[in-house]
């Protein structure tokens, strides 16, 4: 269950949502605090739960590449939940971390439930994949 002092309103993914919608969204994901240097999610294995970036640092690596830094208010894992695939890549804390985590029957169960989250997570992921566009043709 989320700390009651985090205002789930104010995150970006959540805004739309009414108060009722955000007092169930708060029952199902967790809040966890995260040590410096613990593994969040290793690159090739099955994912099982969606992360939000409350405050903290993360670093991504791809095939022992850094190829990102994650700090708050942004979120991986996402795609493995989506599409039962492997992790495209291993994120790393960099700092002491606040998540909030979501697994898989309570990810899918929220996008079902809440289509304008669902909306605003495909409208992130287009832009990831067109930065990422960017990247390749430069």
């Amino acid at each position: 269950m989320v700390d009651k002092s985090v205002d789930l309103s104010k995150i970006w993914l959540f805004s739309a949502c009414s108060k009722s919608e955000l007092e169930v969204i708060a029952r199902l994901i967790e809040q966890v605090k995260i040590s410096n240097g613990k593994v969040l999610c290793n690159e090739g294995e099955l994912g099982r739960e969606f992360f939000f970036i409350l405050n903290g640092t993360a670093t991504v690596q791809r095939g022992g590449s850094k190829i990102a830094t994650l700090t708050e208010g942004q979120y991986f894992g996402e795609l493995s939940l989506l599409d039962k695939m492997p992790r495209s890549a291993t994120v790393t804390a960099s700092t002491n971390m606040t998540l909030l985590v979501i697994d898989r029957r309570q990810f899918i169960g929220i996008l079902d439930a809440f289509p304008s989250i669902s909306r605003k997570l495909l409208a992130a992921m287009a832009s990831r994949i067109r930065e990422s566009d960017q990247k390749a043709i430069h």
